[in-house]
């Protein structure tokens, strides 16, 4: 959310009145591209991480895990 942000700020700050600066919009774009794609592969990591910590947590294997109270008494 802060990238949608923090980008029309970056380009309203790069527009100037002086003719020598110019702003590259191919830059801009990669920029943007490579600041979200570090956003969705951090947030990737952390939901496959999660998912990972899940299944290795609940497996039936697991000593620590208990029966639900449904399991129990055998009906579902």
């Amino acid at each position: 959310m802060l990238i949608f942000v923090i980008s029309p700020i970056n380009f309203s700050f790069a527009l100037d009145d002086d003719p020598g600066k110019y702003l590259n919009r191919k830059a801009e774009i990669w920029n943007l591209f490579y600041r979200m794609m570090t956003v969705a592969f951090v947030i990737g990591s952390v939901v496959s991480g999660t998912l990972i910590w899940l299944v290795w947590r609940f497996r039936e294997s697991n000593h620590k895990a208990k029966k639900t109270r449904y399991e129990e008494q055998g009906k579902w």
